[in-house]
């Protein structure tokens, strides 16, 4: 009985290395013991049960729909095209799809796969096109960096011995499909994954060469986080619980933006 925790500790080692990536831009490797190929359709299969649920209002037409729609396909241009011309595009297969929701919130995120919300109650804070391509940016930036993936791959790892070896081995429908019913809800009702401020600020990082890649300048990131931040007096809107917001991050945000502008040509 003794040796059951040193095998399940040299297991999980061997599974670290049999499973890495790396991830665009940052060059961070990371465990992944989930694919695409996994997590993508049970991503999309949560993403249409929230926009069908009856709950639900999805803004199809107007100004604000067209512009979310708009800079969604801007930055999912500009993405494939990083990611092909940098040997990435054989690892990203996205579709797509960007959509405006009808709620107070003050919220948005991707989903595994490209599969974008926003929600209208953020736009008075985003306000201009480059605030929105801010927002949209940075939670691609959890998209493209496979951060979900991560986390469940994460959980594989922790599970007693059989189950993480099968995550590794091929085995992995049944396990993928329970955890990410465990990490996003079913039935439409979606919880947004709370990320470390390391990973948070790898989504900054990305994002914000997402959005200069676009045509966004990334210095009007930092006036969007001030206004965000402006937004947690009193109760935080949900966006700010899991995206944390405050003079730190900030900085750290304007320390990145030269990194940005290398990618930025304007419009």
């Amino acid at each position: 009985m003794k040796r059951i925790k040193p095998l399940l500790a040299l297991a999980v080692i061997a599974i670290a290395v049999y499973a890495c990536s790396t991830v665009p831009l940052t060059g961070r490797s990371q465990l992944s013991l989930v694919s695409d190929d996994q997590i993508n359709p049970a991503a999309a299969q949560s993403y249409r049960q929230l926009l069908s649920d009856p709950s639900t209002k999805v803004i199809s037409s107007g100004t604000d729909a067209q512009r979310v729609k708009r800079i969604g396909n801007q930055l999912a241009v500009a993405i494939d095209r990083y990611l092909k011309a940098n040997g990435y595009g054989d690892q990203y297969n996205y579709q797509w799809e960007f959509n405006l929701i009808q709620s107070k919130e003050v919220n948005a995120w991707c989903m595994p796969g490209g599969k974008v919300a926003v929600y209208s109650g953020i736009l008075p804070v985003t306000q201009t096109d480059a605030g929105l391509a801010t927002v949209m940016g940075h939670e691609i930036g959890h998209a493209i960096a496979h951060h979900s993936a991560e986390a469940l791959s994460q959980q594989m790892a922790v599970q007693a011995g059989g189950s993480a070896i099968n995550a590794a081995t091929g085995n992995k429908s049944q396990t993928t499909q329970a955890l990410i019913g465990t990490l996003y809800g079913v039935g439409g009702q979606l919880a947004t994954l709370k990320y470390s401020r390391d990973k948070e600020n790898e989504a900054d990082r990305l994002g914000l060469t997402f959005m200069a890649m676009a045509g966004y300048d990334p210095r009007q990131a930092v006036a969007f986080w001030q206004r965000m931040a402006a937004q947690s007096q009193g109760a935080p809107p949900e966006f700010l619980s899991t995206h944390p917001s405050d003079a730190t991050r900030i900085a750290n945000i304007q320390k990145l933006i030269p990194e940005a502008m290398k990618y930025y040509k304007g419009k």
